[in-house]
C-alpha cells in the first residue's frame, strides 16, 4: 500500500511538469498567428488599439492565468476572434505571454 501511495504521489508531483507549456514554442506560434494584431513586442499597433487591444504587459492581462489566456486564445475575447490552433499551441502562446513577450 505504501508503494502505491508513493507512486501516486510521484505521478501527481511530476506529471504537471511533463505537460508544462513551452514558452519557446509559443514564441514561434505567436510570431505566426498573433503579432500582426498584438505587436512583435506585445504592444498592439494603432489599428488594434482602436479596437480595444491592450499591451500584453497590461496588468489586466498579466494577472490572468496561463489557462485563462489559452482559453481566450481558443474562444476569443472582446473583438478578438477565436484562433484556430491546437490546444497545445494555445497553451504555449499563453506561456510565452506570461513569460513576457520579447
Amino acid at each position: 500500500m505504501n508503494s502505491v501511495i508513493r507512486n501516486l504521489t510521484l505521478v501527481c508531483v511530476l506529471a504537471p511538469a511533463m505537460w508544462a507549456a513551452d514558452a519557446a514554442a509559443g514564441k514561434a506560434v505567436y510570431a505566426a498567428k498573433c503579432k500582426t494584431c498584438h505587436g512583435a513586442d506585445g504592444t498592439p499597433p494603432a489599428f488594434a488599439k482602436a479596437m480595444g487591444a491592450k499591451p500584453l504587459s497590461d496588468a489586466s492581462i498579466t494577472a490572468k492565468s496561463e489557462a485563462d489566456l489559452a482559453s481566450e486564445i481558443l474562444k476569443g475575447v472582446g473583438k478578438m476572434k477565436p484562433v484556430a490552433i491546437p490546444e497545445a499551441d494555445a497553451a504555449n502562446v499563453a506561456a510565452y505571454v506570461k513569460a513576457g513577450v520579447k
